[in-house]
């Protein structure tokens, strides 16, 4: 593939993640509540894996060619966020702090179910399903030497791979900055818990509109 194709979409694809979301909202959560962010970063990252294969192998394409499919992932998604978000709301993190030590947020989900509440957040995400449905194409060469599905999903992972980067620095500031400061974790902890929700209400609004105005 063209070195420059390849870094205009690495460039695309960081400026997508950057931008606030689900999943900034639930790896924020995770840094304040568990003691390690990594299960519900590597859920995040999985969720993402499998949507690049599926859209490697054709199954984007048809995604893409459904917009009711699009709709019913949306609504998914936004049911899904408002359960996290209502959880993060109910029971915030609690920092307690005996010897003066800086507090370690208890464990609470088991490791295999943040992989599985991540995957669900980013697998569900509207933002990411765009990103690979209907930018990655963008970014491909027809007359390459690849095929289709190897840039595709060469693409995608350079998606996958800046999620990592920008999640882990955001999972981390969460952790090491916020849990010595317990009022201001469990005010960052109820504002991630309320853009969930939020964010839930936003794509319900987002997909009523799209559909009053077709």
């Amino acid at each position: 593939m063209n070195p420059e194709l390849l870094l205009a979409c690495w460039g695309m694809m960081t400026l997508m993640v950057v931008l606030p979301g689900p999943d900034w909202a639930y790896i924020i959560a995770a840094g304040l509540r568990e003691r390690s962010f990594v299960p519900s970063l590597g859920g995040i990252l999985v969720g993402y894996l499998v949507v690049v294969a599926a859209v490697a192998v054709g199954v984007g394409a048809a995604v893409a060619a459904v917009p009711a499919l699009l709709v019913v992932l949306t609504l998914a998604a936004a049911a899904y966020l408002v359960w996290l978000g209502v959880g993060v709301l109910r029971n915030p993190p609690v920092a307690v702090v005996p010897t003066g030590a800086p507090a370690e947020p208890p464990a609470s989900a088991r490791p295999w179910l943040r992989v599985a509440q991540g995957a669900g957040v980013s697998g569900l995400n509207p933002k990411g399903l765009l990103v690979l449905v209907v930018l990655l194409p963008q970014f491909t060469d027809a007359s390459g030497d690849w095929s289709l599905p190897v840039q595709l999903a060469v693409l995608g992972l350079i998606f996958v791979a800046s999620c990592a980067i920008v999640y882990s620095i955001v999972g981390f500031g969460a952790r090491t900055v916020l849990r010595a400061r317990p009022t201001a974790m469990r005010l960052v902890s109820r504002v991630s818990g309320a853009a969930m929700v939020v964010l839930a209400v936003v794509l319900v609004v987002e997909q009523v509109s799209h559909l009053a105005s077709a």
